[in-house]
C-alpha cells in the first residue's frame, strides 16, 4: 500500500514537472509562431498573451507580434495599445510606425498617419508603404505630395493594381486628365492580369494535386512563357508550392533575368536553389539582391542561412544579425543567429581568441537567456584565463 501510494505521489510530482516545463514562454511562442505561419492570428495572439504572462519582458519576440495578429483581427484599440507599449520601449522602429500609420488610416486620423508612415519610409519595411503614405497625402488633401510617393510605391510594387488606381485619382484631382486616363486603364490592364494568372494557378494546382505527376508537369510546362515576368514567376512559384523545385528552376531564372530589378523575383530563385540545397548557386543572386536591397528582411535571412549552411559563419554574423534587427520577432532567423554567435564562440575559444568568445558567449547569453550554454562558456573562459565570472 505504500508503495502503491509512492508511485502514485511519484506520478503526480513527475505530471506536475511536465505542465510547467510544458508552459514556458518559448513553447508559447513556437506555437504562436507557427500559428502566425498559417494565418491562424486569433490562436497566434494567445499564444503570445501567453509568453508574455510568464515573461513580459519580451517585447520584440511577443509583444509586437502580438499587436500585428490583433492588427489583422481587426481589434485595432487593442492593437494600438501594444504597439504603442512595444514603442515605448523600443523607440520609433520603421516596424512599429507603419502599424501605427495602418491604424491612423483606419481611425482616419491623416495627419498622424503622414507622421508615422514618413518615419517608416526611413527604412520601408514593407513594399507597400510608400503607397499608405501616398493614400493619406490624398485623403489629406496635398495632392502633389500624394503624387510623389505613388510613384515611389509604383516602382517597389510595379504589380499593384491600386497604385495606378490611386495615381489616376490624384492625376484628375491636378486636372491632368489624359495622365489619369492612361494610370487608371494600367490598373485595368494589372486587375486582368491577376485574374488571368489566379486561373492559371487553379488549373495548374489543380493537375499537380490530382497527377499523374508527369502529366500535370507536362501541362503545368505548357502555360511557359519566356517574355512575361509574371506567368514565370507565377509558374515557377506553383511548382514550388507542390514540392517540385527542379521543374521550378526553369521559371524562375528565366523571370530572373527578365527581372534583375525585382527583389522578389530574385528571391524565388535563390530560395528554389536553397530548397534543393544547391547553396552556392544560392548565394549568388540572393547576395546581389542583399546589396542592392540591404533593408528587406526575407533576403538578409535567407542570405545569412545560406551562408551558415556554407559553413561560413563569420560571413553570416552581420548578415543574421541585420535581418534581426530588421524583423525582431522572427523565431526562425533568431535562432539561426543563435546557433552561429554560439558555434562561432566555440571556435573562438578553440582558437584561444578568449575576448572575442567572451563577447559572443554574452551576446548568446542575450539571445536565449534561459539557455545555460552560453554560461558554461564564459565559464570555461573565465577557467582558461585564471578570471572569475
Amino acid at each position: 500500500m505504500l508503495a502503491r501510494s509512492h508511485c502514485l505521489l511519484l506520478s503526480l510530482l513527475i505530471g506536475a514537472r511536465l505542465i510547467a516545463w510544458q508552459d514556458t514562454a518559448e513553447s508559447h511562442l513556437g506555437k504562436a509562431y507557427d500559428a502566425l505561419k498559417l494565418d491562424r492570428y486569433q490562436e497566434a495572439a494567445d499564444e503570445f498573451r501567453g509568453a508574455l504572462r510568464i515573461d513580459p519582458k519580451l517585447t520584440m519576440r511577443a509583444r509586437f507580434p502580438l499587436a500585428v495578429a490583433l492588427f489583422q483581427v481587426r481589434e485595432t484599440a487593442e492593437a494600438r495599445r501594444e504597439f504603442e507599449t512595444v514603442r515605448r520601449e523600443a523607440g520609433d522602429h520603421p516596424n512599429i510606425l507603419y502599424y501605427l500609420g495602418r491604424l491612423d488610416l483606419l481611425d482616419q486620423n491623416y495627419e498622424a498617419a503622414i507622421r508615422n508612415l514618413t518615419g517608416a519610409m526611413s527604412s520601408p519595411p514593407f513594399p507597400d508603404t510608400a503607397y499608405h503614405l501616398g493614400f493619406a497625402y490624398l485623403k489629406h488633401g496635398d495632392p502633389s505630395a500624394a503624387e510623389k510617393w505613388l510613384k515611389v510605391a509604383a516602382q517597389a510594387n510595379p504589380t499593384d493594381s491600386a497604385v495606378p488606381y490611386q495615381l489616376g485619382l490624384v492625376y484628375r484631382k491636378l486636372g491632368r486628365e489624359a495622365e489619369a486616363s492612361e494610370a487608371l486603364a494600367r490598373s485595368a490592364g494589372i486587375r486582368q492580369r491577376d485574374t488571368e494568372l489566379a486561373q492559371l494557378r487553379r488549373e495548374c494546382s489543380a493537375k499537380l494535386a490530382k497527377g499523374p505527376r508527369d502529366e500535370a508537369l507536362a501541362a503545368c510546362s505548357g502555360l511557359y512563357d519566356e517574355n512575361d515576368v509574371l506567368k514565370l514567376t507565377a509558374l515557377g512559384t506553383i511548382y514550388g508550392q507542390h514540392g517540385e523545385y527542379e521543374a521550378a528552376l526553369a521559371p524562375l531564372r528565366r523571370a530572373a533575368e527578365l527581372a534583375p530589378q525585382s527583389p522578389q523575383v530574385q528571391y524565388n530563385l535563390a530560395f528554389t536553389y536553397y530548397q534543393l540545397k544547391r547553396f552556392e548557386e544560392a548565394r549568388v543572386p540572393v547576395a546581389r539582391a542583399v546589396e542592392r536591397w540591404p533593408d528587406i528582411f526575407q533576403l538578409s535571412s535567407l542570405y545569412g542561412a545560406i551562408l551558415f549552411e556554407l559553413g561560413r559563419p563569420r560571413e553570416a554574423l552581420p548578415v543574421l544579425r541585420h535581418a534581426c534587427q530588421l524583423k525582431p520577432g522572427d523565431a526562425k532567423t533568431s535562432e539561426m543567429l543563435y546557433r552561429t554567435v554560439l558555434g562561432q564562440a566555440r571556435a573562438s575559444f578553440a582558437a584561444r581568441q578568449y575576448s572575442e568568445s567572451t563577447a559572443l558567449f554574452e551576446e548568446a547569453a542575450k539571445l536565449r537567456p534561459d539557455d545555460p550554454a552560453p554560461r558554461q562558456g564564459l565559464a570555461e573562459v573565465a577557467a582558461a584565463t585564471g578570471h572569475a565570472k
